[in-house]
Formats: C-alpha cells, structure tokens, sequence
C-alpha cells in the first residue's frame, strides 16, 4: 500500500545573523518523509540537527524554500496557526524533558489538552491511561524533581501523546539518559511506531540509537550528505 507523504521540505535553507556574517544553519535541503516513517536525523554539533527540528516542527521558518505538512505550506501561515497545527499534529520531546517543576505528572501530561479545549474530567483522564501504559501508574501524582531521569521522559512521552498527534519529533531524547535508559526510549519509540502507526523523526548525535530507525539523514554544515537505512525494517 502507498504511504502518502507526510513531511515534505524543498529547497529550505535557514540562514542567521550573525552580527555582520550570515550563518548557512540549514542549505538546500530536500526531505520527504512518509506517514508511518521512523527516521533520525544525526550529526556533529553544529550539522544543523536541531535547526532541521525547528523547521520540521514549525517551530521556525525558513529563510528559503518550502515545507509542507500534510500538503499544508506551512511558510505562509500566520503564528496562530502555526501554533494550532503544533498543538494538535506535532508531539515535541526535548532532551532537558520541559516538564514543568510545579506540576505533578498527570498535570504535566494533561497542559497539551488545556491548550485545545478538552474538558477537565478528560483531559485528566486520558493523561492517567497513558502515563499508565507507560507504566508510570505509580507516578501519576509525583513531581517532575521526585521522578528518575528516565521516568521523566516518559512523562515527557506521554505529553507527547496527549493530542494524539500524528507525528513525534524527538529532540535528543537520550542525552540525559544511561544507555540502558536510552534503548528503553528507543524500543518505545519503536512500539508508537509499529503498534500506533505514529511518525518519528528524532534527532540524535548518537549513531547506535539511529540504528533503531527505518532510515537515516546524516547532516553535515547544514546538507544531507548521506543517507542510510536503520535496522528496524
């Protein structure tokens, strides 16, 4: 069956101003990602990665080019917008987590939801059921500051999923995890993928962890310089 195309960026570039210099952060960049990818995005410090994110996640736009989500230009739409498709289509996990300390985990889970409208009762809910099945039912009432590394990205996972978006974008999702943490995060990903259908683009500067992906855009100085299938088919 053809998968259509989710993520599509032609010719983006993002440029920077630095001072008198302008900084070429991304460059002539064409990706197509179809619905149902798991794809990662790796590089040094400094590729682009995190840029690519931005731009992906319409976090930012581009200084050139085009980036379609869902056949949606997303370079032509106003802020609000842009900030109601981020809320109902894109889940964002960062690498710091972006938990907030005052808010316990099913509070934490639950913002997503506030932000589109959903009543209390379920909004409360739903946050329950998934910090559940991501066996954090212990955890519900804890607070971000009296949970494990890898418990609060899962809490993060969660939030991620509160919308029920259909694409996940993973900021380096292990950075402050062990690596036993880490291919835990990663086989998640991998259920979300397989068992939900979700799309996952994660950025990651660890190699290894790519390798749990169906495919893999190396990016250096701003380009994709190669690209290689993972070992998850």
């Amino acid at each position: 069956m053809k998968q259509d195309t989710i993520i599509n960026l032609k010719d983006v570039c993002k440029n920077y101003e630095m001072g008198d210099s302008i900084v070429k952060a991304v460059c002539d960049v064409d990706l197509e990602i179809k619905k149902g990818d798991f794809v990662s995005i790796v590089g040094p410090s400094g590729s682009g990665k995190s840029t690519m994110m931005n731009l992906v996640g319409a976090l930012d736009l581009a200084s050139k080019g085009d980036i379609f989500l869902d056949k949606l230009n997303i370079e032509h739409l106003e802020e609000s917008d842009l900030a109601q498709i981020r809320g109902k289509k894109i889940g964002f996990i960062f690498q710091t987590f972006n938990l907030i300390p005052t808010l316990n985990a099913t509070e934490n889970v639950a913002l997503p939801m506030l932000f589109q409208g959903k009543e209390k009762g379920d909004r409360e809910e739903r946050a329950t059921n998934l910090l559940k099945e991501l066996g954090l039912g212990h955890r519900l009432e804890h607070l971000p500051n009296e949970l494990s590394g890898g418990e609060r990205q899962r809490v993060a996972i969660a939030r991620a999923l509160a919308n029920n978006p259909d694409v996940i974008l993973a900021d380096e999702p292990t950075g402050n995890l062990d690596s036993k943490k880490g291919e835990e995060v990663a086989k998640l990903f991998l259920k979300l993928n397989k068992e939900q259908g979700k799309t996952i683009i994660m950025v990651t500067h660890d190699l290894d962890l790519a390798k749990h992906s169906h495919k893999i855009y190396h990016l250096k100085d701003g380009k994709i310089v190669k690209v290689e299938k993972g070992k998850y088919k």
